[in-house]
Parts: structure tokens; sequence; C-alpha cells
């Protein structure tokens, strides 16, 4: 190797090292300037954890690219190492703007904690943002995607004959992605349109749970028992479901007896005041007892009561029911419904 050679290849290398120079002293500011503010604030503490080495690498690569220039090589293999360090570069891009942006996120995240904050607001904000992050995310792969593609120089060719067949592709592209595409737009609509949000109270196909997660295709539903019901997203736009928390936590919830005519109504009311008074399950709004319908024999009796939240209300109507049965047998065993038979009396032969 000539003295030639050497000189080129000792000017690649003052390159690389200032250009290395360069990307250390950036990294050493941004800590400062991070540690600086931490002092105050928690917050740059958490973002120098997410974004560190997604940044770190990416500035590494952008100073390895720029130092091609001075590259003592053939042009042909500097073009491939130039193609691949882009490759790298647009990959360590993306993952340095989808940690930014995660972390942005789950600072808002943070901020409406459910085990802390139960409101309205809180949920709502909960749900959307499950779904922009998710949304985010798939955007930012697609674009770093195409990116790479359009890099090689047989896609660009290709691109023109793409673009002008926009149409039947996009058509044949549509009938085929049909479900996925309801899928994504419904997740989409959910989170913004707030039939739905995270932590709410719902009953879908006859079971009772809570919406635990909501993603772009699916919705999460656990259920009162542990277990967990998975439904697409077009579930919730087109299936008609009950949703008990969207207008506020506190429910009012019913109690239903059969009892035979004779039950004494007032005497059930005051025990009904009696049993709810002395239970913390009672949110002190609402409690009454009417007779709804009188058919076949009985009398239906309708007990309402109301709770703070749907867990609650639910014990109380069961606290309530076994309260109540309980004290009918006791204190009027004449309310317990009869099935009441009429004889006629036997008829006398003729004796003619």
């Amino acid at each position: 190797m000539d003295s030639e050679t050497w000189q080129r290849w000792l000017d690649w290398g003052v390159v690389l090292v200032v250009l290395l120079g360069v990307v250390l002293v950036l990294v050493a500011a941004v800590a400062i300037v991070l540690t600086l503010i931490g002092r105050r604030k928690t917050w740059p503490r958490s973002l120098s954890q997410r974004v560190r080495w997604p940044f770190r690498t990416t500035l590494l690569l952008l100073a390895a690219l720029a130092s091609t220039i001075a590259l003592p090589v053939d042009a042909s293999l500097r073009g491939g190492l130039r193609h691949a360090l882009t490759i790298a570069i647009i990959v360590a891009g993306a993952w340095f703007f989808a940690n930014l942006f995660l972390f942005f996120v789950d600072s808002g995240t943070r901020r409406y904690r459910l085990d802390q904050s139960d409101s309205f607001e809180a949920r709502k904000i909960r749900t959307q943002l499950q779904i922009v992050r998710r949304l985010v995310i798939v955007v930012i792969v697609v674009i770093a995607a195409g990116a790479i593609l359009m890099t090689f120089d047989a896609v660009r060719a290709v691109g023109a004959s793409v673009l002008a067949s926009a149409g039947i592709a996009s058509i044949v592209a549509g009938l085929a992605a049909q479900s996925v595409l309801s899928n994504l737009f419904a997740g989409v609509q959910l989170a913004f349109s707030e039939a739905i949000r995270v932590g709410d109270v719902v009953v879908v196909q006859g079971e009772f749970g809570t919406i635990n997660e909501i993603t772009l295709s699916y919705v999460v539903v656990e259920l009162w028992d542990q277990r967990t019901l998975v439904l697409p997203c077009t579930y919730f736009t087109t299936t008609p479901f009950e949703n008990w928390t969207k207008l506020g936590r506190a429910l009012v919830g019913s109690v239903y007896f059969d009892l035979d005519w004779r039950v004494p109504v007032d005497r059930m009311r005051e025990e009904l005041h009696r049993i709810v008074a002395a239970s913390e399950l009672w949110d002190g709004r609402s409690a009454g007892i009417v007779v709804t319908d009188a058919v076949g024999g009985h009398l239906q009796v309708r007990v309402t009561l109301s709770a703070a939240d749907s867990s609650s209300v639910w014990d109380l109507r069961c606290l309530v029911r076994e309260k109540l049965a309980d004290w009918v047998r006791r204190e009027a065993p004449e309310a317990l419904p009869l099935q009441r038979v009429h004889l006629d009396p036997p008829r006398v032969a003729d004796a003619s």
C-alpha cells in the first residue's frame, strides 16, 4: 500500500474521529440539559431512559454515513455501504421517533390513572391515548418501511406504474382487507365517539364485565368471574350493548318478588329501609317498594335500590333479596306465594 493510499485512509480516520467527537459533544450537551432540568422536574429522567439509545444510535449512524464521503474504497463498495447505512438510519430514526412519541403518550396516561381518578375525563383520555398510541406506531412503521423500499432503484423504477394502477389496486386491496379496515376504523370511532371507554362497565352477549383494553382491531372485556371476552371493534359499532357507566358510576338496581295478595307492603317498606340503612353499600339516594303487577294470583313487588357503582349495586341487590326473603318467611308467612285450587262440591246422583 503506497503512501498516497495511507494518506487517504488517514484523512478518512481524521474525518471519522471529528464526526464522532461532534456526536459525543451533542450527546453530552443533551445529557447536561436534561440533568439540569431534572433537578426541578421528574420527566427529563423518564425521557432520557426512553430515547437515550435510539438517539445515540441515530447520531452514530449519521456520523458513519457522513464519513463515507472520504472513505478510500471503490465507488460501488462505497455506494453499497452508504445504502446499508441509509437503511440503518431509517430504522434507527423510526425507533427514536416511536420512543419519543411513546414517552409523551405514557406521560399523559400516567396523569389519568384510573386507580386515582375514575372520572369521565380520565377514562375518555386513557381510551383515546390507547388508540392513538397504536395508530401512530403503525404509521411510523409503515412510513419507515416505505422509505426503506424507496432506497432501492428497482422499487423507484416501478413507482410510476404502481401509481398509474393505484385506482384498481386500491379497489382490490380494499375488498381483500375489508374486515381488517372495518375493524381499524371502528377502533378509531370507538375511541373518539366515547361509546365505550377503558373502565366502563358493560353487558355484552349476556355477560357482565369491564372494558379492559381497546385496540385498533378488538376490545378486551374482563368479565365478573375473571374470564376474558375478546370482541372485534365492529361488534360495538353494529350490535346493541349496555353501558352501565356512560353517564355516571352511580346506578339504580331492582329486585322482584312474586308474593301473595296478602303481603303487607307497608311493613315490607319499613323492613327495606331498615336493611339499607344498616348497609354500607347503599349510597342514600333512593330505596323504595312499589307493586308493579297483579296477575296469576300474585302481586309483583319491585324493590329499587341505589349504590355508588355497579359492584355495590349488585351486592346490595343480593343482600336485600336475601334479607327480605327471610323477613317474609318469618314475619309475613301469609305473603308466601300460593297456588289456589277451587274444588267444586260433588254432585248428588238423581234418585229417579
